[in-house]
């Protein structure tokens, strides 16, 4: 008996994964992936030619595809819809005067806030055109068309060049959409740029958004932490914690969020709910810190760490090792206090995994606080979830269970659900697989601990 297969991409900052998944029981079949060019400003035309290299032999297979993008990413097209530039990328910061000047002139940050859903920061879009406004007049004045990278990648696949689209999940995090109306603001794009633009139609989360060459429907797609929350079929109240060389909070809530305080980002999610997130600038790169200066691998520090024990002696980490987010803390380096002569190699292990996982309960602490939403749910994903301390002390220090899905490409599989529901017209009941439940007593002492050093250094 023949499957029916759908098609998950996801094309993130440094690569693209096509994963092919089976649209009845969400089982992936087969994939493939290629690399993206390194860099913060890079040619959009490089995604597509990883596209077709990660996607050859397993695209045309597929009955409906959808893309997961990485989110932010500027992709100016001038009237011939060619690239005006290379991609400003989210992580290109070359936009945080840009940031400034747009949050003044919208009436300071609860404005902003209020008409967005989010402080403005230089990752966001529209602060990146105001960049390419004051420093690349020429360039500011062939654009016409303004699209997001999985906006562009969705249009290549599209066998009808005259259609744009996005989905509102991406649209929340350009600057100027607002959460609350669902809608553009196109009045925002233009104060930003100088003149007015184009900007794609925001489809619904189970449209139909074009047909392929091949004859396979496309759904709208999203960015690429929406796309993870739909892999991971988070409900209301759920919260995913990933762990990469930044650490992502994100909560599914039934009502937009705004903070002023420019914590938590008010952004849209995937089925038509929304996704508040804060993020922290130091996560997985705080164990690699950890390994280094003990001088073992990650196994090894992880085995330390649950040698000692809570609190670690007295030992404590404050991870802003490279300035913060959440808090805001730009110019802050990272802390390590409590030190003596007794202090082991496994408390300063011990250290680090509970200032990692402090960090996150930080966040996880704002989006309660701004959605007045207690976390029923907690799903820990990424690179650092792989550490056996991360998993065993989470549970511990963030107060209550722990969800340890299976390692899976969660925004192409998420991807892959879009695709399945804009092909069937229903969302897909795919069970996530392979998940494991991690419980500890907690240790409410460590996060007090923690909050102490926190509060003593806020002048630092």
């Amino acid at each position: 008996m023949s499957r029916t297969l759908v098609a998950g991409i996801d094309s993130s900052t440094q690569s693209t994964k096509v994963l092919l998944v089976d649209a009845e029981t969400g089982d992936v079949v087969d994939e493939g992936r290629a690399p993206h060019p390194d860099g913060t400003e890079v040619d959009p035309r490089a995604w597509i030619t990883a596209l077709d290299r990660a996607g050859e032999g397993l695209l045309e297979r597929a009955s409906a595809v959808a893309v997961g993008g990485q989110q932010h990413g500027m992709v100016a097209l001038d009237e011939n819809d060619d690239v005006v530039r290379d991609a400003l990328l989210w992580n290109d910061t070359c936009s945080a005067q840009a940031a400034e000047d747009l949050i003044a002139e919208l009436g300071g940050p609860r404005a902003a806030a209020e008409a967005t859903g989010s402080v403005l920061v230089p990752s966001i879009t529209s602060t990146k055109l105001r960049w390419v406004r004051d420093h690349e007049p020429e360039h500011a004045a062939r654009i016409k068309r303004v699209l997001l990278p999985h906006d562009y990648l969705t249009w290549h696949l599209n066998a009808d060049k005259t259609r744009f689209t996005t989905d509102r999940g991406d649209a929340s995090g350009t600057g100027y959409f607002s959460t609350v109306e669902n809608a553009w603001l196109p009045e925002l794009a233009e104060q930003a740029l100088g003149h007015a633009i184009e900007l794609p139609e925001v489809a619904a989360p189970d449209a139909v958004v074009g047909e392929t060459a091949w004859g396979a429907r496309i759904g709208p797609g999203t960015g690429d932490n929406a796309a993870a929350a739909l892999g991971l079929d988070l409900k209301r109240g759920d919260v995913s914690l990933s762990i990469g060389t930044s650490g992502v909070a994100a909560m599914v809530s039934p009502v937009p969020t705004t903070d002023a305080s420019g914590l938590v980002s008010g952004f849209a999610d995937a089925t038509g709910q929304f996704l508040p997130l804060a993020c922290t600038l130091n996560a997985a790169r705080i164990l690699d810190f950890g390994a280094r200066i003990l001088g073992v691998d990650h196994a090894r520090l992880a085995e330390l760490a649950l040698e000692s024990v809570p609190g670690a002696n007295g030992t404590t980490l404050l991870p802003y090792l490279d300035g913060e987010r959440t808090p805001n803390r730009p110019d802050a380096t990272g802390t390590l206090a409590g030190l003596t002569t007794a202090t082991t190699q496994a408390d300063i292990a011990r250290a680090c995994v509970e200032g990692l996982l402090c960090s996150l309960a930080d966040a996880v602490e704002h989006l309660e606080a701004t959605t007045g939403t207690s976390a029923e749910r907690i799903f820990l994903i990424g690179g650092g979830a792989k550490s056996r301390a991360v998993r065993e002390l989470a549970p511990a220090i963030l107060g209550r269970d722990v969800v340890v899905p299976a390692e899976r490409e969660y925004v192409a599989l998420g991807a892959a659900r879009q695709a399945a529901w804009a092909l069937t017209g229903e969302r897909p009941a795919w069970e996530v697989q392979g998940a494991e439940v991690y419980t500890a007593e907690p240790t409410p002492q460590v996060m007090e601990q923690y909050r102490t050093l926190r509060a003593n250094t806020a002048d630092w």
